[in-house]
């Protein structure tokens, strides 16, 4: 039986980064593969970066109760499918999730055996720092994003763990000391 991780941190915090180095570094370790409703982008492909679905689809897993976790971003569904955590699960393989702090806390409601892991920044005022050097986003956006950076923190206490990305290299040493 293979093991579950969660893995959530706030917007700018490296969390992508930090996942990438370690899912390269352990190929025995697996990105679950979530559910879209947003159309496909140059280069993706169905069942390897997403399951797309169409609105009727996913709203039809919804009222189904298939999903362990989704949410509406931007007007578009994402979601992560039970049947297919669980058939990875059961298959041996270790399971990463990358999804927000509500939907990881849902995770861990419906699986108690999930391994929580929250990224940490190592301050606010940094993660501010690293959002505003992306010069992609308004400051309104900006504003909105650090709002919500509060509340993703408030639930990092319901976390197994946190980890701070002071460095990437840090950040995975301390992912692997979990995952071990």
């Amino acid at each position: 039986m293979g093991k579950l991780f969660v893995i959530s941190g706030s917007s700018g915090v490296g969390k992508g980064t930090v996942i990438n180095e370690f899912l390269r570094k352990h190929p025995e370790f697996r990105l679950s593969i979530s559910c879209t409703t947003r159309g496909k982008r140059e280069g993706e492909e169905h069942g390897v970066n997403y399951f797309f679905l169409s609105k009727e689809e996913f709203k039809n897993c919804i009222d189904n109760n298939e999903f362990l976790e989704w949410a509406e971003f931007s007007g578009n569904y994402y979601g992560t499918k039970k049947e297919f955590v669980e058939r990875c699960l059961a298959n041996g393989e270790n399971l990463i999730l990358e999804i927000d702090t509500k939907g990881a806390l849902n995770v861990k409601k419906l699986m108690p055996e999930a391994n929580l892991i929250f990224i940490a920044p190592p301050s606010i005022e940094e993660l501010e720092a690293r959002l505003r050097g992306r010069h992609t986003e308004t400051e309104e956006a900006i504003q909105k994003r650090l709002a919500s950076i509060k509340l993703e923190i408030e639930n990092s206490k319901y976390y197994d763990y946190v980890v701070v990305n002071d460095t990437v290299e840090n950040a995975v040493r301390k992912i692997e000391e979990i995952t071990g």
